[in-house]
């Protein structure tokens, strides 16, 4: 645990939060400051700074307790779909405690999840490609 840490100190029982599921692994709370109704939080117990760089258990654990709540969420409020994402670096969030933002979509919300697109030309792809597979 990390002290400085408000979603450590929510897995400590330390901080109050709305728990919608719980289990060895994981912790899934509504998000405090909601973008809809229904947008929780799914964090490692365990402190974790990336969901990126956490081991592979841990992370099938996060990734199954997404898909857990999400049908929860999918009963309870019937929305059109869901976005789940997950940001990383001091350029994207506050908290360093890894983290998946799950997000019921509803055909009248105000979310907005647009990236700027630009066309992918095929020799840019080529090197990308290879430069990704050096890396494998």
């Amino acid at each position: 645990m990390n002290d400085d840490c408000e979603f450590c100190r929510i897995v400590a029982d330390e901080r109050a939060a709305h728990v919608l599921y719980e289990n060895d692994r994981t912790v899934a709370f509504l998000d405090e400051n909601p973008a809809v109704t229904g947008h929780s939080l799914v964090i490692p117990r365990a402190h974790e700074d990336d969901v990126l760089t956490i081991d592979e258990s841990t992370s099938t654990a996060v990734f199954e307790t997404v898909r857990t709540v999400s049908s929860a969420l999918e009963g309870a409020l019937d929305p059109s779909g869901f976005s789940v994402f997950h940001t990383t670096g001091p350029l994207v969030g506050t908290v360093d405690h890894a983290h998946v933002h799950l997000v019921p979509r509803f055909a009248d919300d105000d979310v907005t999840l647009s990236l700027p697109r630009d066309r992918l030309e095929a020799d840019e792809a080529t090197r990308l490609q290879n430069r990704v597979r050096a890396h494998l």
